[in-house]
Parts: C-alpha cells; sequence; structure tokens
C-alpha cells in the first residue's frame, strides 16, 4: 500500500501533467486562422506564459510534430494539427455532408470530383469521388499535390489571402477553371467552401481528361459547381450568399 507521501507526491505529478497540458494547449490555441507564424514573444503576449515555459512546452510540441519552428525562429502549427483536424472531419460531419453533394456533382458531370484541403504549402485530397467514364482523371484520397498548380490549389491559396493574379479574379467570382495548369492532359474548375465564420474548409473540383473535360466544359459546369460549394457551404452552418451571387453570373464570365 502507498505511503501518504506517495500518494501526496503522485497527486502533486498528475495536477502538474494536467497543468503543463493546458498550457500545451493555450499554446496552439494562441494561433487564428489569419496567422501564418508566431512569434515566441506573440504567443507569450497571448497566453500570459513566461517564455521559458513556452520554451520548454514548444519542445514537445515540437517532437510532437504539432508546432513546426521555422528558420526564422518564428513558429505555425505543424502537420499533425492538419491530421487531427481530417480525423475528425471523417469521424463527426465533413463526410456525411460532403460525400452526397460530391456524388450528386458527379453524377450530373459524369467526371470524378474530388475535395482538397490546405495544409501548409501543399494540398491533400481528402474525399473523392470517381468519374463513370473508363478514361477518367486519376487521384486517390490522401494523395498531396502542389498548392499553386491546378484549379483546386489555386482557390485554396486564394481565399488564404495569396496576392496577385489570378487569386484577385478567384475570390471575385469564386471560382478557378485550369486546362492544362498542373498536368497537360487534365482539366478542372474549383470553387471554396466555407464553414462557420467565414473559414475556408478546402476546395470542391470536378475534373477530367482534357480530351474530354476542355475549357467549355468546364465553363457550362462552373454554376452547377457553385451550387454544390454554396450547398455545402450552408451545410456547414455558414452563409453562402457570395458563392449563390457567383453561381447566378457564372454562365457569362469567361
Amino acid at each position: 500500500m502507498d505511503s501518504p507521501s506517495k500518494s501526496a507526491d503522485a497527486e502533486i505529478d498528475r495536477a502538474e501533467g494536467v497543468a503543463a497540458l493546458d498550457r500545451a494547449i493555450a499554446i496552439l490555441d494562441a494561433f487564428s486562422t489569419e496567422d501564418r507564424s508566431l512569434s515566441l514573444a506573440e504567443i507569450a503576449a497571448r497566453t500570459g506564459l513566461y517564455k521559458s515555459t513556452i520554451l520548454r512546452l514548444a519542445n514537445s510540441l515540437l517532437r510532437g510534430r504539432l508546432l513546426e519552428r521555422l528558420d526564422n525562429g518564428r513558429y505555425r502549427v505543424g502537420p499533425a494539427t492538419f491530421r487531427l483536424g481530417a480525423l475528425y472531419q471523417r469521424s463527426v460531419v465533413a463526410v456525411d455532408i460532403l460525400l452526397p453533394i460530391m456524388r450528386d456533382l458527379s453524377e450530373r458531370s459524369w467526371e470524378s470530383v474530388a475535395f482538397y484541403v490546405r495544409s501548409g504549402d501543399v494540398r491533400t485530397c481528402l474525399y473523392r469521388v470517381e468519374s463513370k467514364h473508363p478514361i477518367r482523371y486519376t487521384i486517390r484520397e490522401g494523395d498531396v499535390l502542389p498548392l499553386l498548380l491546378g484549379s483546386g490549389g489555386r482557390v485554396l491559396a486564394a481565399f488564404s489571402g495569396q496576392q496577385g493574379e489570378p487569386y484577385e479574379t478567384i475570390r471575385k467570382t469564386c471560382n478557378c477553371l485550369a486546362v492544362g495548369d498542373r498536368d497537360p492532359e487534365t482539366g478542372g474548375v474549383s470553387a471554396p467552401v466555407f464553414g462557420p465564420g467565414g473559414v475556408l474548409l478546402g476546395a470542391l473540383t470536378l475534373a477530367g481528361p482534357s480530351t474530354r473535360v476542355d475549357a467549355a466544359f468546364l465553363q457550362r459546369m462552373k454554376r452547377p459547381l457553385l451550387e454544390a460549394a454554396a450547398r455545402a457551404t450552408r451545410a456547414f452552418g455558414e452563409d453562402a450568399s457570395m458563392l449563390e451571387q457567383a453561381s447566378l453570373v457564372a454562365d457569362a464570365l469567361p
């Protein structure tokens, strides 16, 4: 049987462990959707923690890939948080909301439909519905693609604040049409999907071989795609009026 002193020590260890976990969570919570990175001083100001405490806990977060330290000494949220977010999306609501909408769009177009999310300087295919054609644009769930190439990547970049063209136009029209941008043999059109508070959740993409999915076909599919993105955004609890308005004028835009 444990002595009273040992029991008290164990209780103190547990309390300190919980406190350390709370502080580590506070460090991660210091990051907002507008922050690409934070300095040690900024984290300290937002959490009220001593810099020495942050540095100690940051080492554990770095080992767990929940945090990354950049070459300039600043910190950003690490890739393990994306994995946790992806697991949450899969297990809670995202799959139930997105897949029926993606299947409807694929049925209407007979082409492949994917949902991409941003992870740092790349994008990942989170969900996928295959084309009904035997010759199709093939990508698998979990595949990682460039961020600044392809319609899906450009939409994610545009609504993450990327400056210049074509990103300014993408933000105005809420879509991007691209043929041969990432792959000379594929074409696609993409639109953003938003969650509560206007947070960018990902990009909905309709794509296929450019021999069949050419600019004219993609132009015709802009409106159905934007309607699907608006439907998903509403289902996630966000106002979709911007996407709805974009769908009304999509047919007239190049």
